[in-house]
């Protein structure tokens, strides 16, 4: 695929874009672009990579270009993925000085016009870097530096289902027993034998009115019962596995092994 310089307009455009080592092997994806603030011109790509994109590195935008919608950088995978950690927004002098050191890009305060630093050759002083190592190593002397990759793992948050609380209305028949009341007429006679003056026989007539009781149909909403939803947590183990490389070293001819430990100003500082 054709390559294509690094064109500025473009790069501030292509966050999420994936990032290719020197090989074609991808490293993560672009997740911000650094910029100098006296020139406002963008000098470092900042990659998100490891488990789930959580860790971000930095390389520089000198040397980078563009395939298709792709980034691709002059670094080899491993040298990227180990270079000194940034996490916040910001880089300072220092950081900027040890990670123009850690590319073999060199360092000055003084910018040139395009953000990078000035006189970058892309090799340290004093000795060549090799890409294939994480620190500098001088092929004149005498040491090597055996390195071996450590597993790191990290969270995020995921949705692992979900439950709803659903409520709905049905209709069931119900019985109640009721009791109501009539009146009714009951016939009473009583016997009378008296002479009654001024009485006249005809006809006469009496109405009684009756009632009754009937049952009324009612409703009322009675609350009867409350029903949540509340969230616990339970904890669970999960190995992980993955594989990691270690460097071997080895000798021949007449020589001792001893075991050192560098001081930790004679380290890359991260």
């Amino acid at each position: 695929m054709e390559q294509q310089s690094m064109n500025l307009d473009r790069l501030s455009d292509m966050r999420g874009a994936n990032v290719y080592d020197s090989d074609g092997d991808k490293i993560g994806s672009v997740d911000e672009i650094f910029y100098d603030e006296d020139t406002n011109q963008p000098e470092w790509i900042g990659i998100g990579t490891g488990f789930f994109g959580t860790k971000r590195v930095l390389v520089p935008v000198q040397g980078a270009s563009f395939e298709g919608d792709d980034v691709r950088v002059p670094y080899a995978k491993d040298q990227v993925k180990n270079s000194p950690d940034i996490d916040g927004d910001e880089i300072s002098q220092q950081t900027e000085r040890e990670l123009g050191s850690y590319y073999g890009l060199g360092y000055t305060e003084q910018r040139s016009d395009t953000g990078l630093p000035e006189g970058g050759s892309g090799t340290t002083s004093g000795g060549s870097y090799d890409r294939d190592r994480d620190v500098d190593v001088d092929r004149t002397g005498d040491s090597v530096v055996r390195s071996e990759e450590e597993l790191k793992v990290g969270k995020r948050q995921t949705e692992a289902g979900s439950a709803r609380l659903r409520k709905w209305v049905e209709t069931e028949p119900v019985e109640t027993d009721v009791e109501l009341k009539r009146e009714t007429v009951r016939v009473e006679r009583e016997t009378l034998d008296r002479p009654v003056s001024g009485a006249a026989i005809g006809e006469e007539t009496i109405d009684v009115a009756l009632t009754r009781e009937e049952a009324v149909v009612d409703k009322q909403v009675v609350a009867k019962e409350r029903v949540g939803l509340e969230k616990d947590v339970e904890v669970e183990h999960q190995t992980v596995s993955d594989e990691v490389r270690k460097e071997r070293v080895e000798t021949e001819g007449d020589t001792v092994d001893t075991v050192g430990r560098r001081d930790d100003d004679d380290t890359l500082r991260r």
